[in-house]
């Protein structure tokens, strides 16, 4: 999704309304941050005061045989944004608030945007880009599910990653993609590989998706081996045909995700061991925020 002129003005007419206050609010809504925690001293519940914790458990001791009583209190403090990944933030809340929502909203192609409209440093957009990409890929992998079953149809394909020499010619850079997209539910995986050996692919496919399934793929030579492995396989020669003429079978949901991937990620400064990131965003985004 592109960032326009129109959706700049959106960004800051919500930002006028968005107080400290209320971003703290939104956070907490989101697990962001902790309503309460216990004091690790007494156990107490502790309150929540400005951007900390405090413990107020009192305790009456005895100085003078019982007769004598001072009162003295845990004093225990904790910030708000301990064991966070806002704990050790230089940012301020606004500008953090307004480097997240420029960041959900647009794509890889947006450090000039959020340079002009955050008020931060560019090597500090790249820090904070790839501290959310590593919160992205907490979430894909801790919801994978494996796609597929009896009578579903998943769509599988690879794809490179890389950049032409004076935009023509061979790809000489780059970095292999393969990816599976379920029928209907549009339940997908995308895994970075090293080869396109049939070793590699099965190893995902058999971890991936349900056995009885029903794969389509093209015709890469790799593939050949998915029918003694449990799966119902169909293929379509793209030499040939966009859609086979005697199955129907056809990948362009797959193909289509790959478009939409392209479209997100950085044409340019991309690194090869960033792509795991770049794809878990782009996962992310597609799962949790609605398109248009």
């Amino acid at each position: 999704m592109s960032c326009n002129n129109c959706e700049i003005d959106l960004f800051n007419g919500i930002l006028q309304f968005a107080t400290d206050d209320a971003i703290l609010e939104l956070y907490y809504n989101h697990g962001m941050l902790l309503r309460s925690i216990d004091c690790p001293v007494c156990g107490q519940t502790c309150v929540k005061s400005g951007i900390y914790f405090r413990c107020q458990k009192t305790w009456r001791i005895s100085i003078r045989d019982g007769r004598e009583f001072e009162t003295t209190k845990c004093n225990f403090r904790k910030s708000i944004f301990h064991k966070t990944w806002l704990e050790r933030s230089q940012l301020a809340l606004q500008q953090n608030f307004r480097f997240m929502m420029m960041w959900l909203q647009t794509n890889a192609s947006r450090e000039e945007l959020i340079f002009n409209n955050v008020g931060i440093s560019k090597q500090t957009i790249v820090d904070w880009s790839m501290f959310c990409r590593e919160v992205c890929i907490y979430a894909c992998h801790s919801s994978t599910v494996r796609l597929g079953g009896e009578g579903i149809i998943v769509e599988i394909d690879e794809a490179k990653f890389g950049k032409r020499k004076y935009n023509r010619g061979r790809i000489v850079d780059g970095v292999w993609v393969f990816g599976g997209i379920e029928r209907f539910t549009g339940n997908s995986f995308m895994v970075a590989v090293p080869d396109r050996s049939s070793a590699t692919l099965l190893g995902i496919i058999r971890d991936r998706i349900l056995p009885g399934t029903t794969i389509i793929s093209d015709c890469w030579r790799a593939y050949d081996c998915l029918a003694h492995h449990g799966f119902q396989h169909l293929r379509v020669n793209h030499s040939l045909n966009f859609v086979d003429p005697t199955t129907g079978a056809h990948t362009q949901n797959i193909e289509r995700t790959w478009r939409e991937v392209r479209d997100n990620i950085p044409s340019y400064g991309r690194r090869e061991e960033h792509m795991e990131g770049y794809l878990a965003e782009y996962y992310f985004k597609k799962k949790n925020i609605p398109s248009d």
